[in-house]
């Protein structure tokens, strides 16, 4: 009878070991009288195998003992399960902590004036916002047009070659003549060629960021003074 009442044991801690594993639980009864041993936790599934083991050891057959190397091995195992999870929660700690420095370096930004994306360029008193563009490779014939609210193009600024990556462009907002640009706001769009072919890269107009909006991702997102939303991986230069 004794036998009998530790092997129903030890087949009630196996089970409890499968749920744990597979994160499930038994009826409403069951899961009350065992909520530790049914818990994901790495301690709680070191501590279900440990009870398992020790039963089987209680029960082995003494002419058939479980192997040594076995029961190594399964140590092993269940060390491997802890190991991990003790991991997952120092990457979790370090991602917040990465997080919190991000936004608070992102709020040191308020004031500075940065490239994000954007075509649309503000002339005034002979003074342009700056500009620029993002290039996916190394490019030849590099061009950027300058267009008035009508869609004319008022005048082409020729960059030439350009390595790969952010290239700012200073610039003096003239037509092609040489005449001042009126005061008003103006739509650029850039060529180039990379790699032989044809490419069309992204323009960059510069704002200042006015303000910083943390996000439920983690990465803040910034607010441009020329009204709009983009996020602080989208800046591609501070000047």
């Amino acid at each position: 009878m004794t036998t009998n009442t530790t092997i129903g044991s030890a087949n009630s801690v196996l089970q409890n070991l499968i749920s744990t594993v597979n994160g499930t639980t038994g009826s409403s009864s069951s899961a009350s009288a065992n909520s530790s041993s049914n818990s994901t936790s790495a301690s709680s599934l070191q501590s279900t195998f440990l009870q398992l083991l020790v039963t089987q050891l209680q029960n082995q057959d003494p002419t058939n003992p479980m192997d040594s190397s076995q029961m190594t091995s399964q140590l092993a195992e269940i060390n491997t399960v802890s190991g991990i999870s003790q991991l997952n929660t120092t990457l979790t700690s370090l991602a917040s902590q990465l997080t919190a420095q991000q936004q608070t370096q992102s709020a040191s930004l308020i004031g500075a004036t940065v490239l994000a994306p954007g075509n649309a360029v503000s002339v005034s008193s002979g003074a342009a916002t700056p500009i620029g563009v993002t290039l996916t490779g190394a490019a030849t014939n590099v061009q950027i047009n300058v267009m008035n609210s009508g869609g004319q193009i008022v005048n082409t600024i020729n960059l030439g070659k350009q390595a790969a990556g952010t290239v700012p462009v200073e610039w003096t907002p003239v037509d092609a003549s040489g005449n001042t640009l009126p005061n008003g706001v103006y739509t650029i769009s850039a060529t180039a060629t990379i790699n032989g072919s044809s490419a069309t890269p992204a323009t960059l107009t510069g704002a200042t960021i006015a303000g910083v909006v943390p996000q439920s991702s983690g990465s803040p997102n910034v607010v441009l003074s020329n009204g709009n939303t983009v996020n602080l991986s989208s800046v591609a230069a501070i000047l």
